[in-house]
């Protein structure tokens, strides 16, 4: 098994990279990690292979500079072959309000990383992908939304917009990569305990640990799930909140509390 995994130093990403280690240890696993932090995947690599032996490679990356990734998978697949699955896990999230002028830049940020970061993610891989895909081998390309991504919420009009975007291009990619026999999934968590979550001062309903989250989505990603919500409560959310007619989701959102206004770097 070898997966790629972007956002891997906290998170979901993080999480996933335990899950995999723990479900394919001692078995010529390859499990390459990517983040901004170097020194936090530094330490998941030395644990995650002390641990589960297997064999981690990190690159140190911001996925929105494209010629670093394609560096970073050109080095993966001359040293280990293409990946098996690939998974867009990096993302931010910012309160913002289009009111603010300062708020522009988070704008820009949020829909740099959370949307142009997938591309920028999959692009270098797909060749080598589709080469693997017609030996037989597995290729899966997964993309972690969110369930913002299917009403607009008030005061993230910045990470909701991204997350509908992520959605929508995951969609395209989808039609697009049959002709490849690449797989693609889309995630839209609910609400997960990570440090993107522990900033938000309201209650958040369905909350999930990111370890049990990361079981049930590589359950998705091995079933092939095209897309899915996790967990099967917030899928009933979702459903519901794509019928509610604009009048009434107006009244319904227009008190809702707001994540706190932060900077995005």
């Amino acid at each position: 098994m070898k997966v790629f995994i972007t956002g891997a130093s906290s998170g979901i990403g993080e999480a996933l990279a335990y899950e995999y280690a723990k479900r394919y240890q001692n078995e010529n696993t390859i499990i390459g990690l990517a983040a901004r932090r170097s020194e936090h995947l530094q330490l998941l690599q030395q644990t995650l292979e002390a641990c589960y032996n297997i064999k981690c490679a990190i690159y140190p990356l911001d996925v929105r500079d494209s010629a670093v990734l394609v560096a970073a998978a050109n080095e993966f697949i001359q040293q280990y072959g293409a990946p098996n699955i690939v998974i867009g896990s990096a993302g931010v999230s910012s309160g913002t309000l289009t009111e603010y002028a300062e708020d522009t830049n988070a704008f820009q940020a949020v829909m740099d990383i959370n949307v142009t970061g997938l591309v920028n993610t999959f692009q270098p891989f797909i060749n080598a992908m589709r080469l693997a895909a017609q030996r037989g081998e597995t290729a899966q390309l997964v993309g972690i939304a969110s369930v913002a991504g299917i009403r607009g919420l008030p005061g993230a009009g910045a990470y909701s917009a991204s997350k509908a975007a992520a959605i929508a291009y995951l969609e395209s990619l989808r039609v697009e990569m049959l002709h490849h026999n690449i797989a693609i999934t889309t995630i839209a968590p609910g609400y997960i305990r990570t440090p993107m979550t522990d900033i938000n001062t309201y209650k958040m309903p369905f909350l999930m640990d990111a370890d049990i989250a990361a079981h049930k989505f590589v359950n998705a990603i091995e079933r092939k799930k095209r897309f899915v919500v996790i967990p099967w409560q917030m899928g009933w959310v979702a459903r519901l909140m794509r019928l509610i007619p604009p009048v009434l989701w107006d009244f319904l959102a227009k008190n809702a509390p707001h994540k706190p206004r932060i900077d995005v770097q």
